[in-house]
C-alpha cells in the first residue's frame, strides 16, 4: 500500500509538470478513467493514471515534432521568395551569357568613320591668270570607314576604305587604304599583314594635330604616302618612352592595287621610325629607302633608289605646343630617270589650347623641291586659324592658307601651284579662305 502511495505521487507531480503546450492540447474522455473513478478502487485509479501519463507524453512528443518539421507560414513564404529570386537571377545571368555568346562577334566589332570637309573660296592664280579652280565649294576632301575586330587577345583584323575626289577626272574614287591582320604578342611587338600605317606621316599627323585642315609636310608635297600593302612591325618600350615602326613594302602606295603581276617589283621599300616621349618632349628620326614601286620586269629601266630621311622636334606645355618637322629627300621623282636630283623641306608649326572648346594654330613650310634640276624653285607655304570643339567628335577652324610656287611648279595637296614650267621669273599663288571641319566616331 506504502508503494502505490508513493507511485501515485509520482503520477501526480509529473501531471503537474506537463507543459504548457500540452496543457493547452485537446482533452480526450477516457472511458476506462471514469469506469475507475466510479468504483473507487485505488488500484484502478494508479492504472488510470499511468495510462494518461503515457497517452499525454506521446502528444507531447508529437507536437514537438509537428512544430520541428513544419516552420511557420511566414518563414516559410520568405524563403521561398528569397529562392525564387536567387533562381530569376541565375535565370537572367544565363540568359546574358547566352546573348552575348550569340553576338560575340558583333560585341568585338567596332566601327569608326573620318570625314574631312571645308566651305571655303579659292583664289588661285598661275603668272597672274586666273585657275578653273577659283571659286566658292563644299568639298569633302577625305572620308574613311573602318572596321576593326578582335579575335582574341592577340590577333585582330582592320579594314578602312578611302573616299576622295579626283579632281583631274572629275570622279569620286574608293580604295582600301588598310586591311591587314594584327598580332599583337605584346607592347614591344606588334606585326601586320597587309596594307597599314607607315611609319612616318602618319606619326606626323599625330603630333601636328591638324591634319584636317592639312597635310603635313611630306604628304603635302608628295616625298611620301601614308600607308602601303607589306609586312609592318611596331612597338614601344619602358612604358612608351621609345617607339619604333618597321616596314617592308611594296613601295607603289596603297591606292596601287598588290592584285595580280603588273605591279610586281624586283625588290622591296623599307621605311622606319624611332622616336622619344618624355614629359610632353617628342624626338624622332626615320627614313626611306626604295624604288617606289618602279622597278618591274620588262617596264622602263630604273637608274636610282629613292631616299629620303625624316625628323622631328616638338613640345607640349600646359595647351601649347611648339615642333619643327624636317626632311631630305634623293631621286624621289628621279628613280626612272638618267639624271638624279634633291629635295629638302622644313615646317615649324605651333598651337595653343586656351581653353577646351577653343584653340589657335599656326604653320610654315619652305621646300626647295629640285635642288640639283631647279634650284631657284622654292615652294612657301603657311596657314593660320582659330578652332573651335564642341564635341569630342567634330572640330571646326576658320582658316587661311596660302600657297606659293617660284620659279617652276609643283603638285601639292591643293592642286598644281606655280607658273610656266620650271622658267625663272614665273609664280603661281593660291590663296584659300574659309571653314574646315572633321567628323570622326
Amino acid at each position: 500500500m506504502q508503494f502505490k502511495t508513493i507511485l501515485l505521487g509520482t503520477a501526480a507531480f509529473a501531471l503537474l509538470a506537463v507543459p504548457a503546450a500540452a496543457q493547452d492540447a485537446p482533452k480526450k474522455h477516457h472511458h476506462r478513467h471514469h469506469a475507475a473513478a466510479a468504483s473507487g478502487s485505488i488500484d484502478a485509479r494508479i492504472d488510470a493514471l499511468e495510462s494518461q501519463i503515457q497517452e499525454l507524453k506521446r502528444e507531447q512528443a508529437a507536437q514537438a515534432q509537428a512544430q520541428t518539421a513544419a516552420p511557420a507560414p511566414s518563414d516559410q513564404v520568405v524563403s521561398q521568395a528569397q529562392f525564387e529570386a536567387l533562381q530569376n537571377q541565375v535565370y537572367e545571368q544565363q540568359a546574358a551569357s547566352n546573348s552575348v555568346s550569340k553576338g560575340s562577334w558583333w560585341s568585338n566589332t567596332k566601327i569608326s568613320g573620318r570625314m574631312y570637309y571645308d566651305i571655303t573660296s579659292i583664289n588661285n592664280k598661275r603668272d597672274g591668270v586666273k585657275q578653273a579652280q577659283n571659286g566658292v565649294n563644299f568639298d569633302i576632301k577625305r572620308f574613311y570607314l573602318g572596321v576593326d575586330h578582335q579575335f582574341d587577345d592577340v590577333f585582330s583584323a582592320n579594314l578602312t576604305t578611302d573616299f576622295t575626289y579626283d579632281g583631274t577626272t572629275k570622279a569620286s574614287q574608293l580604295y582600301i587604304k588598310k586591311a591587314y591582320l594584327q598580332a599583337k604578342l605584346n607592347d614591344m611587338f606588334t606585326f601586320r599583314l597587309g596594307s597599314a600605317d607607315l611609319p612616318w606621316i602618319p606619326f606626323m599627323e599625330d603630333v601636328y594635330g591638324y591634319r584636317y585642315v592639312e597635310n603635313t609636310l611630306v604628304d603635302r608635297t608628295k616625298f611620301g604616302t601614308s600607308a602601303d600593302w607589306g609586312v609592318h612591325m611596331l612597338g614601344k618600350f619602358a612604358d612608351g618612352l621609345i617607339a619604333y615602326q618597321i616596314s617592308a613594302v611594296n613601295g607603289a602606295g596603297y591606292k596601287n592595287s598588290p592584285i595580280g603581276t603588273a605591279n610586281r617589283s624586283k625588290g622591296i621599300d623599307l621605311e622606319g621610325r624611332v622616336n622619344l616621349n618624355w614629359n610632353g618632349l617628342i624626338l624622332g628620326v626615320g627614313g626611306y629607302n626604295g624604288k617606289l614601286g618602279k622597278d618591274i620586269e620588262g617596264a622602263a629601266p630604273t637608274y636610282h633608289t629613292a631616299t629620303r630621311f625624316d625628323a622631328v622636334a616638338a613640345y607640349t606645355w600646359e595647351g601649347l605646343k611648339v615642333g619643327v618637322e624636317y626632311f631630305s629627300a634623293n631621286d624621289w621623282n628621279n628613280v626612272a630617270s638618267p639624271t638624279g636630283d634633291r629635295a629638302y623641306g622644313y615646317s615649324p608649326f605651333a598651337s595653343y589650347q586656351f581653353t577646351p572648346e577653343w584653340a589657335v594654330f599656326g604653320r610654315y613650310d619652305w621646300v626647295k623641291p629640285n635642288k640639283d634640276t631647279n634650284s631657284a624653285k622654292r615652294n612657301t607655304y603657311y596657314n593660320f586659324g582659330i578652332e573651335y570643339t564642341p564635341a569630342k567628335i567634330v572640330n571646326f577652324a576658320l582658316v587661311y592658307k596660302h600657297d606659293s610656287v617660284n620659279n617652276g611648279f609643283i603638285g601639292d595637296s591643293n592642286g598644281t601651284i606655280g607658273g610656266l614650267a620650271d622658267a625663272i621669273g614665273s609664280k603661281g599663288t593660291y590663296n584659300e579662305i574659309g571653314l574646315w571641319g572633321q567628323l570622326r566616331w
